[in-house]
């Protein structure tokens, strides 16, 4: 997923997303724990969206806090 792609989606949207790649990534690190998964990227692709999601929401947040303060 792209940052541009991240812009796009509504704050109920990224909070879902950010649910979906937790599982995600908590299923990959375990699937990766018991038997070496086909490719291991994956794990690191679902970190860096995961980041991405969790980036654009704190930004989101802290945009409103300050035009609440204005």
């Amino acid at each position: 997923m792209k940052y541009s792609e991240v812009i796009d989606l509504s704050n109920e949207e990224i909070v879902t997303r950010i649910q979906e790649e937790k599982a995600t990534l908590v299923k990959l690190k375990f699937a990766h724990a018991v038997s070496a998964i086909e490719n291991p990227t994956r794990i690191s692709k679902a970190r860096k969206d995961l980041a991405r999601l969790n980036t654009e929401l704190t930004q989101r947040k802290a945009k409103a806090v300050s035009e609440s303060n204005s």
